[in-house]
């Protein structure tokens, strides 16, 4: 879709990713995105060659209008990293000047510039603060923005907190900058993850700060833990959109002798489940596979006996349903014949259609008030 941001005299094209998604309307940049660009223009900090921390950058967006710099862009997303990457290639643009850093890794020493998305997660929120506290002091020049509905007092308290002094711009096409000085050291007795035991069990679970239901237990899983299928040994299990692990450790907890994959797009999740795993099922952590991935791009046809899925229903700040969409096309494709997907939902997505228009079946396994499991077979 044709953007915006004009880059070396030339419009650029910038794509959601994945692609081939259903909700083609949603567009890879928005009016934040425009709003930090021309700040930064007119404040002539993009004069000369800078080294720049970029955060949360969607799908590349700010990255593409900055290609001339040393860029970092941090983010929590396996797909932001991707749509950052093709935008960067589909426009001709240099990419020996990004490097590509997840939210648990140490950021570069000498940065100029930090532009900042605000994530929709607090926790996710405090963590990278925290991050650029320790890393980063006065002469850094720091600026965030997010939709000026999302910039709430207490999300300034936060900025104030772990960053020092902080002031917020005027509103410009409901969009809002935040700036702050930089000036506070580290919040030393900050920690990036909670850990909590998990019901009726002896296991102990460990999130990272951008996990979904990082405090607990959320009430989707505790009904889908209720409704796993029965595992034979040496099948193989693919945990989709794992989160923190715990339905693929049940899995495991009640059949030793399975081999389980565990996918997610969040680096933090699949970090989270392997420490998961490591801690509470050691013995069988060469059984498993963690991967960060665009749904089961990466997988092989036919090569699974089951997979287990929790489908969300956006992306970021968009309530879509592509993505729900391509997890199930992608199982279709990975699952052996005869092979199961089973997956849990909102009874209002109404799953049980797109299931069955992709595998021709579809049967509810369990129904409450709120959640619906469902199965379809590979025939």
């Amino acid at each position: 879709m044709l953007s915006p941001f004009i880059v070396q005299d030339k419009p650029i094209h910038l794509d959601r990713f994945p692609i081939a998604q259903v909700n083609r309307s949603l567009q890879a940049w928005d009016a934040t995105d425009e709003y930090l660009l021309s700040y930064c223009q007119e404040q002539e900090y993009l004069v000369g060659k800078k080294n720049i921390l970029i955060v949360n950058d969607s799908f590349g967006a700010i990255a593409c209008n900055l290609t001339k710099h040393k860029i970092y862009c941090v983010s929590d997303s396996y797909l932001s990293h991707q749509g950052c990457r093709y935008n960067i290639e589909q426009n001709n643009l240099a990419d020996d000047t990004i490097s590509y850093l997840d939210s648990l890794s140490e950021l570069p020493e000498s940065i100029n510039l930090i532009l900042y998305r605000i994530p929709k997660s607090r926790a996710l929120l405090s963590h990278q603060l925290a991050q650029i506290a320790g890393q980063y002091g006065e002469t850094t020049k720091f600026i965030a923005g997010a939709r000026a509905k999302d910039i709430h007092s207490s999300t300034l308290k936060v900025f104030e907190h772990f960053l020092g002094e902080t002031q917020t711009s005027l509103a410009v096409k409901k969009s809002r900058l935040v700036f702050s000085l930089l000036s506070k050291p580290a919040q030393q007795t900050l920690t990036s993850n909670i850990s909590w035991p998990l019901e009726r069990t002896k296991f102990n679970i460990s999130n990272h700060a951008g996990v979904f239901s990082r405090e607990s237990l959320d009430i989707g899983a505790r009904f889908f833990l209720q409704h796993l299928p029965k595992v034979k040994p040496e099948q193989t299990v693919i945990d989709l959109g794992c989160g923190n692990g715990v339905i693929g450790l049940s899995v495991l907890a009640n059949q030793a002798g399975a081999n389980l994959i565990f996918k997610d797009e969040s680096y933090m999740a699949i970090a989270s489940t392997h420490d998961n795993i490591s801690e509470n099922l050691p013995n069988l952590l060469a059984q498993c596979r963690f991967e960060a991935d665009d749904c089961l791009t990466n997988e092989t046809n036919s090569s699974a006996d089951l997979i287990l899925c929790n489908p969300p229903f956006h992306q970021q700040h968009a309530t879509t349903d592509h993505i729900a969409w391509q997890m199930f096309n992608d199982s279709k494709r990975v699952l052996k014949s005869g092979g199961e997907l089973r997956i849990i939902g909102n009874r209002q997505l109404g799953y049980h259609i797109k299931l069955k228009r992709i595998f021709g079946n579809c049967t509810t396994i369990a129904s409450n008030k709120k959640f619906v499991v469902l199965s379809s077979i590979k025939s």
